[in-house]
This record gives structure tokens, C-alpha cells and sequence, in this order.
């Protein structure tokens, strides 16, 4: 597997423990990261889910999806930043339900 095979250079070439992998949604990189680095927490790229929202919400709301989503990120704490979290989905899931199911999805991984 091409993911287990990058990690296991990575940690041949000196890199012994990861605190924190962020990446896209690729298939398969959780899995190497687990086998790899079992330690090592994962996070979904910030950047990339907000291109994955922007591109499946209609233009005139993305501005106020991406100004809102951006404040999960930006709280205290975890505890505040789920609240924040399922605010967003508690607004705007009658407009966007695929957008929020996919959300809800990968939340996890989200903080």
C-alpha cells in the first residue's frame, strides 16, 4: 500500500513518533497512520473540507457557510468548538443535508 509504504519511509529516514498527521480525505491514510504511528492522532485538513463544502453549497451562501464554519476552529476548547459545530449543523441542514451528513461523517476527525 503506497500510504504505509510513504509513512514507513518517513520513520526509516529518523522520524520515530508523530504527534499529529493532518491530511485530505484520502483512502487508506488513516489506516497507515494507525499501522505506522499508533500514537499519532489524525485530523481532517481544514482547508480541504472547506473546498469540499464551498463546492457543494450554492455560491450565494458560501460566504456565510465558510464565515461560520471557520468558527468551529477558532473556540477555547473542544467542548465550545462542538457546540459551535453542531450549531452550524443545526442550521444548515434543512439547506445542505448531504453537506452536514458528510460533516457528521468525519467529525472525529474535525477537532
Amino acid at each position: 500500500e503506497v500510504w504505509t509504504e510513504l509513512l514507513q519511509s518517513m520513520k526509516s529516514r529518523g522520524l520515530e513518533q508523530a504527534e499529529l498527521f493532518l491530511s485530505d480525505g484520502v483512502v487508506g491514510m488513516k489506516t497507515a497512520l494507525a499501522k505506522t504511528y499508533p500514537q499519532a492522532h489524525f485530523q481532517r485538513c481544514l482547508v480541504h473540507v472547506m473546498r469540499n463544502i464551498c463546492a457543494k453549497v450554492r455560491v450565494e451562501d458560501r460566504e456565510a457557510i465558510m464565515n461560520e464554519f471557520k468558527q468551529i476552529h477558532q473556540q477555547a476548547n473542544k467542548a465550545a468548538a462542538v457546540d459551535v459545530l453542531h450549531a452550524f449543523y443545526a442550521k444548515w441542514n434543512k439547506s445542505y443535508n448531504h453537506v452536514i451528513r458528510n460533516l457528521k461523517d468525519i467529525e472525529p476527525y474535525l477537532l
